[in-house]
C-alpha cells in the first residue's frame, strides 16, 4: 500500500493550476459546494469511529484526515519533507504546529491536497483517508492564547454612536485616526454549535439610583470576521503595514456575543469587560488567504489620512457576504434577519496588526483578532440587534414573531457563501443556542 502511494506521489505535480483544478473526484451538491476543491480550509475534528482528534481539511461532505496523508508522505514537496521533522504535525488537536511552519508550507500543503483530490488524479476513489462529515465532530481549530476585538466598521461605529450620543457626536474623535480595539478573553472562545448560557452580572436600570445584580435582559450578537494569526513577531519589534499580510493564516466567521445592559453600566471608562467575556463563537473551518484571493476588494481612501505607520497603499478587504439567521423555539426554520458583508470595513487587517504591535506588543501563532461588528449602510445590512432594534426601541420581525433582543431557546447562526466563477467558498456555520442563566445559583 505504502509503495503504491509513493509511486503515485511521484507522478503528482508540485504546483496547482487553479484553471485545471475545477472539479474533485469527491462529488458535492448545492448544500456542500462551499467546500469546493478551490477552498481547502483547515480545521480540527474528532473522528468518532477512530476515537482520535486530528487536523483535517474538507471537500464536499467529506473530511480529509491530514495525518493519514502526512504519514504516507503524500504532503511532502520541494518545500518540506514532513518525515524529516521527526514529529507528527497533523496528529494533534490543534493546528498551531502546522501554522508555525510558515506560509510556503501552508501553500504547498494546500496545493498537494488539491492535486490528490482533483478529478482524474491517480488517487481517485481511494477513500482510506476521508470520512463522511456525519462521522466527525468539529473542534476548536487552534490553541488561542490571546484574543483582541477591534471596532473597525465605520457604519457600525456611527450607528452605535448615533443611538447612544446623537448624530453630531456619533464618532468619537479618535475613531478615524486609529483602529479602536480591546483585549478579550480567549478562555471562552468556542466552536460552532456550542450552547451559550445567558450571562448574569451588574446592571443599572435607567430609573433606579443604584445598580442591581440580574441576568442579562439585552443579549445580542455581533457579526464579525476573525483573523487567525500565522506568525509571531518579537516583543519590542512592531509589524509594518507592508509586512502584515504575512502574519495572517486565514479567516473565520466570529460572533462576539454581547450583554448590552451589562456593557452600558460597566464600559465607562475602560470599555467592555463582563459584557463580552462570557462567550465568543467561531466557525470551525479556517479559510486561507489563497482561497480568498479572487475576492479581494478595494476600500475607499481614508479621510483624514492616518499617521504614517498606518498608511497603506493597498487598502483592501474581501467580498464575503454574511447572512444572519434566527431560529426560535416556536419555529423550525431559520429566518434571515440581516445580510452584511466584510467589504464594509474602514480599517484593514493590515492596519489592525500594525496598530496592535506598534507599541512592541507580541503576537503569537494562533492568536485571534476580531474585526469588530460589520454593518452596511442600510438596516438590512446591520450587524447587531442593537442597531436593528435601535437599542430595543423597535421590534425586529422574525417570521410570525418579533424580537428586540435574544430570548432563551433562540438559535443564532452566521453563514457565508462567496460566489466565484464556477465554484463557491464558505466557512461552515457559526451558531449558538441561548440557554437560560443559572438563576437558581447564588453568586452573592
Amino acid at each position: 500500500m505504502l509503495r503504491s502511494f509513493l509511486i503515485q506521489y511521484l507522478l503528482l505535480n508540485y504546483y496547482t493550476d487553479m484553471e485545471t483544478i475545477s472539479k474533485s473526484w469527491i462529488e458535492y451538491d448545492n448544500s456542500t459546494e462551499i467546500f469546493s476543491i478551490q477552498n481547502i480550509p483547515f480545521g480540527v475534528c474528532h473522528f468518532k469511529n477512530l476515537n482520535v482528534t486530528r487536523c483535517c481539511s474538507r471537500i464536499g461532505d467529506y473530511v480529509i484526515d491530514l495525518f493519514e496523508l502526512e504519514r504516507n508522505k503524500l504532503l511532502d514537496s520541494e518545500v518540506i519533507s514532513f518525515s524529516n521533522l521527526n514529529k507528527n504535525i497533523f496528529n494533534n488537536n490543534e493546528l498551531n504546529f502546522f501554522i508555525e511552519l510558515g506560509r510556503p508550507v501552508w501553500k504547498s500543503v494546500r496545493e498537494r491536497i488539491q492535486n490528490i483530490f482533483k478529478k482524474g488524479s491517480s488517487f481517485e476513489n481511494q477513500i482510506s483517508f476521508i470520512h463522511h462529515i456525519s462521522n466527525v465532530e468539529m473542534r476548536l481549530p487552534v490553541k488561542i492564547q490571546d484574543y483582541t476585538d477591534f471596532y473597525s466598521s465605520k457604519n457600525h461605529a456611527f450607528n452605535m454612536g448615533k443611538i447612544i450620543r446623537g448624530e453630531k457626536d456619533a464618532l468619537q474623535p479618535n475613531w478615524v485616526h486609529l483602529p479602536v480595539g480591546y483585549h478579550g478573553r480567549s478562555s471562552t472562545i468556542v466552536v460552532d454549535g456550542t450552547p451559550i448560557i445567558r450571562p448574569r452580572g451588574q446592571t443599572k436600570p435607567p430609573k433606579q439610583d443604584n445598580p442591581i445584580f440580574s441576568e442579562c435582559k439585552k443579549l445580542d450578537y455581533e457579526v464579525e470576521v476573525g483573523v487567525v494569526v500565522g506568525k509571531s513577531n518579537e516583543m519590542g519589534k512592531p509589524v509594518k503595514v507592508k509586512d502584515a499580510e504575512d502574519y495572517i493564516f486565514g479567516l473565520v466567521l466570529l460572533n462576539d456575543w454581547s450583554a448590552r445592559d451589562i456593557q452600558t453600566w460597566e464600559y465607562v471608562p475602560l470599555g467592555p469587560f463582563n459584557a463580552k467575556n462570557f462567550a465568543t463563537t467561531i466557525s470551525p473551518w479556517i479559510v486561507t488567504l489563497e482561497a480568498l484571493e479572487p475576492f479581494k476588494v478595494e476600500l475607499p481612501k481614508q479621510d483624514p489620512e492616518p499617521l504614517k505607520y498606518l498608511q497603506d497603499e493597498n487598502l483592501v478587504s474581501w467580498d464575503i457576504p454574511i447572512s444572519v439567521s434566527l431560529r426560535t423555539p416556536q419555529t423550525t426554520d431559520d429566518v434571515v434577519i440581516s445580510t452584511t458583508n466584510y467589504k464594509y470595513m474602514y480599517w484593514t487587517i493590515k492596519q489592525q496588526i500594525a496598530h496592535h504591535t506598534v507599541t512592541g506588543c507580541k503576537l503569537n501563532v494562533g492568536d485571534l483578532l476580531g474585526s469588530g461588528t460589520i454593518s452596511g449602510t442600510d438596516p438590512g445590512s446591520y450587524g447587531s440587534m442593537f442597531e436593528l432594534s435601535l437599542n430595543g426601541a423597535k421590534a425586529i420581525p422574525v417570521g410570525q414573531e418579533e424580537r428586540t433582543w435574544l430570548n432563551d431557546g433562540d438559535v443564532v447562526n452566521f453563514s457565508a457563501v462567496i460566489n466565484g466563477k464556477g465554484f463557491n467558498i464558505g466557512f461552515g456555520n457559526c451558531s449558538g443556542k441561548i440557554l437560560p442563566s443559572n438563576a437558581e445559583e447564588e453568586y452573592y
